[in-house]
């Protein structure tokens, strides 16, 4: 099969909306708040985690063709084994179930709260008092069972997306975006960041974007197998070009909601403290009422419920390819798999979206600069990521990395000594030049015993 410009377009589409969750909608605007003046400069620190690592990671499936399980196997098929089950297990426990507490925040809590009384509002509340359960339960349990519902039927997951959700999702984010930038007064607080790179590098993260990249790029390769592409060289141009679009779209939509809610930041009061777990909704759901008036929240409900299920499918769809092709391809196990995935998200979707990021923050920092490494790796050619470098350059940053992880689990004052010993460490990349060195030193000690052989 050739590739046509069509379906080039419409993986790309589905790609972005697989990518574009939960996190990717409510971080950029309070990241660019937050940033003030500085909102360029945070946007530049977002992007590299956010857009490029990830659309690094598609290129590398592009390139392997294979599972999460290629990404790990040159440092050994153990660690492989154990990373993929840990990065499956932290995406159906944590960017999943983000995506149906961030819904409800946006898309349902504003009609049940309202003093105006709808249909709506009526039917849910008798469903609650009927069954005795709590609006977030109800919640967890529809969207969940909607998510089973087309991770059942996953040869047809990348063409619905494609087509039909992933446009909807544009349209109203370049309608809040443009009508925003050409509305706003421009008038920025003062940023509340002392190193605005490095805070947008790291709230990059939270978008768990560099996961989902090894995790859903499996969903496209097997979607395209289903469809009958079987030319490696095909697939491999398809998904190249499918993947710079998406990151096209990427950038465009994160730049644009930075900078909309940095210019609005004189403009909008948003209730609650720093920590507050409705902060981001309040202020997303603000720029949306200021730029398309009280249609804004109707808008804004539609984008939430699309971009974040699209998001849950794509990661419940992928977790339950994996564990079914550990077991010989059964179905069975598929099922299972797509079931307790579900289970789970209904039961943590039921906590709000702050108290997700706060779990999520120690967890990030162990896995995702292990996931970055094996994927810049991946993508390099053959003479540059031997076994041994693989091995070398993980092995480094996953050491180096422990610093970050342990400051959320112990007093950070008992890490000043050894932070002040590493690098960049402070700022919770004090993995980066241990494993850029390791890199260049083990290839150079490689290439240094060849010629002499």
């Amino acid at each position: 099969m050739k590739t046509s410009r069509k379906e080039i377009f419409i993986t790309g589409f589905a790609l972005f909306s697989l990518f574009f969750g939960a996190g990717n909608l409510l971080l950029p605007p309070l990241l660019g708040y937050n940033a003030g003046n500085n909102w360029f400069w945070v946007t530049l620190g977002f992007m590299i985690t956010a857009v490029f690592i990830p659309i690094i990671g598609i290129l590398a499936h592009a390139k392997l063709q294979g599972t999460l399980y290629d990404f790990g196997k040159k440092v050994s098929p153990t660690f492989s084994l154990v990373y993929c089950v840990i990065v499956y297990i932290i995406s159906i426990a944590i960017p999943s179930p983000r995506t149906a507490s961030a819904t409800y925040e946006i898309a349902i809590a504003p009609i049940l709260s309202s003093k105006t009384s709808t249909l709506f509002k009526t039917i849910w509340t008798s469903i609650t008092e009927l069954f005795g359960i709590g609006d977030t339960l109800l919640m967890s349990i529809i969207y969940f069972s909607l998510v089973f519902i087309f991770a059942i039927n996953r040869s047809k997951v990348l063409n619905l997306i494609g087509k039909y959700l992933t446009p909807l999702i544009v349209i109203i984010l370049v309608l809040v975006i443009g009508i925003g930038l050409f509305s706003s007064n421009m008038v920025m607080n003062p940023s509340t960041f002392k190193t605005p790179i490095v805070d947008g590098l790291l709230e990059g993260y939270q978008t768990f974007d560099a996961i989902g990249a090894v995790v859903v790029g499996g969903v496209v390769i097997i979607s395209l197998n289903l469809k009958g592409y079987t030319s490696f060289s095909v697939k491999k141009e398809l998904i190249k070009k499918a993947g710079i679009i998406a990151g096209i779209g990427l950038f465009i939509i994160y730049a644009g909601l930075i900078s909309v809610g940095s210019f609005y930041g004189s403009e909008i009061f948003v209730d609650g403290s720093l920590s507050s777990d409705m902060q981001r909704a309040n202020l997303l759901r603000g720029i949306s009422i200021t730029t398309l008036g009280t249609i804004g929240n109707t808008f804004l409900s539609m984008l939430i419920a699309l971009a974040c299920f699209t998001t849950a499918v794509g990661i419940v769809t992928r977790t339950s390819d994996y564990f079914k092709g550990l077991f010989k391809g059964s179905k069975k196990v598929y099922l299972i798999t797509a079931v307790i995935s579900s289970l789970i998200g209904i039961i943590i979707g039921q906590l709000n979206f702050h108290a997700i990021i706060v779990i999520a923050l120690p967890v990030l920092m162990f896995i995702y600069p292990i996931t970055i490494v094996l994927i810049l790796l991946n993508i390099l050619p053959e003479k540059w990521n031997s076994s041994t470098v693989f091995k070398w350059v993980v092995s480094i940053t996953f050491i180096f990395s422990i610093p970050d992880f342990l400051q959320f689990i112990i007093n950070r004052e008992a890490l000043t000594g050894i932070q002040n010993l590493i690098p960049f460490s402070k700022n919770n990349l004090g993995w980066v030049l241990p494993a850029v060195f390791t890199f260049f030193l083990v290839n150079l000690s490689s290439r240094k015993n060849s010629v002499s052989k």
